[in-house]
């Protein structure tokens, strides 16, 4: 077991992510001290805003420049835009930056204009970055710097078809991700369909075929695939808290049965702790993975239609979000990647 101890900043600890890192990092073996920062609530306790803290040591507010002081790595949990001269600041300083926001997920900078209105202030910084999806990148994040953690919606789609697209199994030209999320992957700011009265006892999809996730989608399949992929993906808003299920339909390649496609599935992530791929005939569900890092996989087909058919469902506040920051922060410091994170879900 290593026993070296870190220090951490969290910066922008008020928002859903950000307390989620507070408290997944809390029971972290290997972290001594937790530093905490916001603009907006600068100089006040932290426990007084989630009293889930109460009885835990002080988390006063202090501001972002001495929070990058206090931490052997930051996590910046901050809106687009404002990471990036965060990340020249720890950089200068020779520390890690774990970005929970969209600033370093994108190699293509006209795609970052076209979905988020910016330009790239710090270009060169953008060479050094590296995309945290472990399952993907775990060797090269080893030695980076600056992690861009992967958005909510596309972790859960890349995990369910990085196998399929890396083996060839389904056509590139047709993919369709019907994801639905819980109300908390809308952050704290409130708008129209998060207001009680609207998400309660309704659906809502939003951003049809235009949200700002794609490109990053796009992205990582073309990776796992060799070639460009394009889908079509549908985010919905459910009455829920936490969590993510993400319906993925493809047409199917290739002669394989899904016997066949399932057991190269089952082996393709036998070594990875973090995805279960479940039994032929189980279908994955939010349940099953509420407050732990693990994305739960089914497969199925519609042999009428030659469709494959992925359920892929994580709890996006920390597969999503905090615990693959995480799990990000366990792989660079070279700690067990599992350790803070060995939740398992309720049973109800």
């Amino acid at each position: 077991m290593d026993n070296k101890k870190i220090n951490v900043s969290v910066l922008g600890a008020t928002g859903y992510a950000g307390i989620e890192l507070v408290r997944l990092l809390f029971n972290h073996e290997n972290v001594e001290n937790i530093a905490v920062s916001s603009v907006s609530s600068e100089g006040t306790n932290l426990n007084d805003m989630y009293k889930t803290l109460i009885g835990k040591e002080k988390f006063f507010l202090i501001n972002q420049d001495e929070a990058i002081e206090k931490g052997d790595v930051i996590f910046s949990a901050l809106p687009h835009g404002l990471s990036e001269e965060i990340a020249e600041k720890v950089i200068a300083k020779n520390k890690i930056l774990i970005d929970i926001g969209a600033d370093f997920r994108l190699t293509d900078e006209e795609d970052y204009k076209k979905y988020y209105g910016l330009e790239y202030k710090f270009k060169d910084l953008h060479k050094e970055s590296i995309y945290g999806l472990p399952e993907f990148n775990r060797e090269k994040i080893k030695d980076k710097k600056i992690i861009g953690n992967p958005g909510c919606y596309p972790t859960s789609i890349a995990l369910g078809l990085y196998p399929l697209l890396s083996n060839g199994f389904v056509d590139t030209n047709c993919i369709i991700c019907d994801s639905k999320s819980g109300v908390t992957g809308a952050g704290k700011g409130l708008s129209d369909t998060t207001h009680f009265p609207m998400c309660n006892e309704n659906l809502s999809p939003y951003k049809i075929a235009n949200h700002r996730h794609i490109p990053e989608i796009e992205e990582t399949l073309s990776h796992f695939a060799g070639e460009k992929v394009k889908v079509t993906f549908v985010p919905t808003l459910l009455p829920v808290n936490r969590g993510i299920l993400s319906t993925i339909y493809c047409d199917k390649k290739g002669d394989e049965t899904l016997e066949e496609i399932h057991l190269k599935v089952k082996n393709f992530y036998k070594d990875e702790y973090f995805v279960d791929v479940l039994n032929l005939g189980d279908v994955a569900n939010l349940k099953d993975v509420k407050y732990s890092n693990h994305c739960q996989i089914s497969l199925h087909e519609d042999k009428r239609t030659n469709k494959l058919i992925v359920v892929s469902v994580i709890d996006n506040m920390v597969k999503g979000a905090a615990g693959q920051a995480i799990q990000n922060m366990n792989i660079v410091f070279g700690f067990d990647e599992k350790t803070g994170l060995e939740l398992i879900a309720p049973a109800f």
